[in-house]
């Protein structure tokens, strides 16, 4: 296979499509990937309204009419067989996980589609910041804190960080290229000690792999779009389905579409 950064959307999701399971970081360089998350239409607006009062971690790009697979991001596309891997939740427990939900999918689902921080991972390469999960060969690492988000309705949950090395040197600049693209989490949250967010061990990732450091790094947190698979677990409603961590949907769009500076 071609080096995945390489790859045009229509052609990585033709492999996850196909079957092919793996994280989505470093693919399809320069093209916007969005978390999942599909709600029976009865939970849609506590969804919504959740994202709206929580938009760092929970930043919407679209959402479809309730029984549509279908997304504007990428006209064509299927968000029941297009993403490389996706978990699907009963009672806010994980049910499983599978490559394809086309068997799954209900008429009363509705799909957001939430912005995700691999888009500005572009920006950050393009400027010469390293990515240390990419070059290792991970998935990012993903950390549930001790910031509980703004409750809406039936929903209410942790916010969830993303986690990348940094070097020292190169921290403000990794802060000023992300703020820019704020419908991808913009910004990061935290700058440093991991335990102001409530993480104890590094080493030891709620999502995504573990990511070694090198010398001089500094670690920074971005908001998180698997934020609402937290807010599933502690709110459990019925049914949903969900990206798994790391495995996005590669979307037609541009990540420069949402640089806003």
């Amino acid at each position: 296979m071609q080096d995945p950064s390489t790859l045009t959307p229509a052609a990585a999701r033709a492999l996850f499509r196909s079957g092919k399971t793996r994280p989505t970081a470093g693919w399809a360089s320069g093209f916007t990937q969005a978390n999942l998350i599909a709600v029976p239409e009865d939970w849609a607006y506590d969804v919504l309204l959740f994202c709206q009062r929580n938009p760092k971690p929970c930043p919407v790009l679209d959402v479809s009419e309730p029984g549509d697979p279908t997304t504007t991001l990428a006209p064509g596309a299927d968000l029941r067989s297009d993403l490389p891997l996706y978990r699907v939740w009963e009672n806010g427990q994980l049910a499983g996980e599978v490559s394809d939900v086309s068997g799954l999918w209900r008429t009363d689902l509705v799909a957001f589609s939430i912005g995700c921080s691999f888009t500005f991972e572009t920006a950050l390469a393009e400027a010469g910041i390293p990515l240390r999960h990419v070059d290792q060969g991970r998935n990012v690492a993903m950390y549930v804190t001790n910031v509980e988000c703004r409750p809406a309705g039936r929903l209410h949950g942790p916010m969830v960080v993303s986690m990348r090395q940094i070097p020292a040197d190169r921290v403000e600049d990794a802060t000023r290229i992300s703020a820019a693209m704020p419908a991808v989490h913009g910004a990061p949250v935290h700058v440093g000690d991991p335990a102001r967010l409530g993480i104890r061990d590094l080493g030891r990732p709620d999502f995504g792999d573990p990511v070694d450091a090198e010398p001089g790094d500094v670690p920074m947190f971005w908001a998180c779009g698997v934020t609402p698979q937290a807010a599933l677990m502690a709110s459990r409603p019925p049914f949903a389905i969900t990206h798994a961590p790391g495995h996005m949907f590669v979307s037609d769009r541009r990540d420069s579409d949402y640089r806003v500076v």
